[in-house]
């Protein structure tokens, strides 16, 4: 079934305003302008974060919505796919970012505008390990892009992650997966938009 609502979810330290969040949102206003694309910029609180993303779709279609994520966004998306049962595309996916983001806890800057400030309190972490599921219930909901050379994720890990997913494993690469745009075929063709 043809994805009809769309939302992506951005990284930690990122914003709509990310190279793969806007090339997305303009192809899919170019190839699907009838698809509703949301891109919210998500606030620091993994709970205030998830509240605000499953309040924002609760009146989508389960059944052609679909989540995008990329990196603690790809988290974040599987915590909604689990939750609501809907397809999701995962981009480096943060696997444990309880463990990995406790040490960035205090005052950060955003990676899009380093006069943008926030603060990752403590407590965010517990709200992270909150948001953390079992294995996947349903594989085949899940296409995840993963790059051998991402250098903040481990691949593996990401990989063992998603057993039964479709998995597009990237020889080299990087975190911030530059070369998108090769790979944005395959994601709008398991999102039934190709």
């Amino acid at each position: 079934m043809p994805t009809t609502h769309l939302v992506y979810l951005h990284g930690f330290r990122s914003s709509p305003r990310s190279a793969k969040a806007q090339l997305m949102g303009r192809e899919v206003a170019r190839r699907h302008p009838d698809v509703q694309w949301w891109c919210p910029q998500l606030p620091p609180s993994p709970r205030a974060a998830m509240d605000m993303v499953l309040h924002g779709v609760s009146q989508w279609p389960v059944a052609s919505m679909a989540v995008v994520g990329s990196s603690l966004g790809g988290f974040y998306a599987t915590h909604v796919a689990e939750t609501l049962g809907c397809r999701a595309v995962l981009l480096n996916p943060a696997i444990d970012p309880a463990r990995d983001l406790s040490r960035h806890i205090g005052d950060q800057t955003s990676w899009h505008d380093p006069a943008e400030h926030f603060h990752f309190a403590p407590e965010f972490v517990d709200e992270l390990r909150a948001l953390e599921h079992g294995p996947v219930r349903q594989p085949e909901n899940y296409f995840a892009v993963i790059a051998k050379g991402d250098e903040v994720l481990d691949w593996r890990e990401m990989t063992a992650r998603y057993p039964g997913a479709r998995i597009k494993l990237l020889e080299g690469g990087d975190h911030g997966i530059s070369d998108f745009e090769r790979h944005l075929p395959d994601v709008f063709r398991f999102l039934g938009l190709d």
